[in-house]
């Protein structure tokens, strides 16, 4: 059987699944089902400072995008941080460690961009038994307009600032939450380990705006009449995870530092595409919140299985594999050739490859033959863009082949034509002299 048990920076858990700080982890009873449900950790929903309470809106916090079948595409959140007293959080966090000793507690932390504010706060939860804490630079809405979250996130200053009060102060691992909202990720990311975090994790929600109701021509969610951006999350967001994530790893400035990955986490696969990209861990909120905590178990046995199938003992057979594979575009090998083959036996002539090829793209698809409904591939025409693979309704049902240059292809009797090894090399690139002289 693989492996999964988890070891974060030194902070230990039965598997890699952490609730992300959010509503899910708001209170003991929540985070005491979640445990039970099999979560290995959890962020603590964002602690305050004990200064002036926070105050939530009392009605709609979330906007949506659905698919067709009205599955849940992302949710957009103007939900603040905790508006619980910081010692009834502080009480339930050491109740909890106490009762779940085997099981990841981190406490999420935002408080103003003052020395003494972090000094004051970080004993606090440090006496609660916490294995750590997280950083939140990330959050877009509500307290980024009073100069923390997202406003501390998008200044790289700051956060190397921050986390050098935080390693000074604390004993305990600190973990930097970064935010997307920001052209380069790689510079928040490496301010942080300038000043010495244990790890980041990212992403945390992007500004945005999901609709706009057409009836009283307010953003939702509305409230009495008036609506705002908010942090959007969900599995639209994971395909920019990714991407962040990689960065980072892949970054030479950062490379090495410990990530937890953030953003869409909803199956196994999910999961197993952050650890490839480089995340030690992942940590999940809208999957929760969609489909509750026992969607866990399916994620663990999701991952346990496919390691077992793959023939991998650990965690550590599979962070990080995916990293040497990321390039640059101008890396990538010229010299390869891919056509898309159809599956006549599966093709079910609905057409979708034909028309998406024929209006958008290369007009490679043929939709009659002998007067006859048929959809082929002219392979003199395709240029192997996967367009129709994408749009095809049948899984499968469309291939893409890889041909090797200078090899007959025997579908056309045609020799396929060897290019160039990368854009690096190619003529049509203006650098490309300049680099050879």
């Amino acid at each position: 059987m693989a492996d999964i048990r988890n070891n974060f920076v030194g902070i230990k858990s039965p598997n890699p699944f952490w609730l992300a700080s959010a509503p899910p982890t708001d209170k003991a009873y929540n985070v005491e089902r979640a445990f039970k449900a099999g979560w290995g950790g959890v962020v603590w929903k964002t602690l305050g400072s004990e200064g002036p309470p926070v105050v939530n809106v009392n009605g709609p916090r979330y906007g949506a995008i659905w698919g067709a079948d009205r599955r849940l595409l992302g949710l957009n959140n103007i939900e603040l941080i905790t508006d619980r007293p910081l010692q009834v959080n502080l009480q339930e966090m050491k109740q909890v460690k106490m009762n779940w000793p085997d099981r990841a507690l981190v406490a999420s932390i935002m408080v103003p961009c003052v020395e003494e504010e972090w000094r004051a706060i970080l004993p606090l939860v440090e006496e609660t038994g916490a294995d750590g804490i997280e950083l939140n630079f990330g959050c877009p809405h509500g307290m980024s307009e009073r100069g923390m979250g997202s406003a501390v996130g998008q200044v790289p200053e700051y956060i190397e600032m921050v986390v050098r009060w935080c390693k000074q102060y604390t004993r305990m691992p600190v973990i930097t939450k970064l935010t997307p909202n920001i052209t380069d990720i790689r510079h928040p990311a490496r301010a942080a380990k300038r000043g010495g975090t244990d790890a980041v994790s990212l992403i945390n929600t992007i500004n945005s705006i999901t609709s706009v109701d057409l009836d009283n021509f307010a953003p939702m969610p509305t409230v009495g009449g008036k609506g705002s951006h908010g942090g959007y999350c969900g599995p639209a967001v994971k395909p920019i995870a990714l991407n962040m994530v990689s960065e980072i790893a892949r970054d030479a400035e950062t490379h090495g530092l410990p990530i937890s990955g953030i953003g869409g986490v909803t199956t196994w696969r999910d999961a197993a595409e952050f650890l490839a990209l480089g995340a030690g861990n992942v940590q999940v909120c809208t999957a929760a919140m969609t489909y509750g905590f026992k969607i866990v178990q399916e994620m663990i046995s999701g991952l346990s299985d496919w390691m077992d199938e793959k023939g991998h003992r650990s965690l550590d057979d599979i962070c990080g594999r995916a990293v040497p594979n990321v390039t640059d575009w101008k890396y990538l090998n010229l010299n390869y050739v891919a056509k898309a083959r159809i599956d006549q036996d599966a093709c079910i002539k609905c057409g979708r490859c034909h028309i998406a090829c024929e209006d958008t793209s290369h007009q490679a698809i043929t939709s009659m033959v002998n007067g006859v409904r048929h959809f082929e591939v002219m392979e003199d025409e395709c240029v192997g863009c996967n367009l129709c693979v994408n749009v095809c309704p049948v899984e499968n049902c469309i291939t893409m082949v890889g041909l090797e240059p200078g090899t007959l292809d025997q579908r056309t009797g045609k020799v396929v034509e060897p290019t160039y090894a990368n854009w690096t090399t190619h003529p049509n690139n203006p650098m490309a002299q300049v680099a050879a002289e």
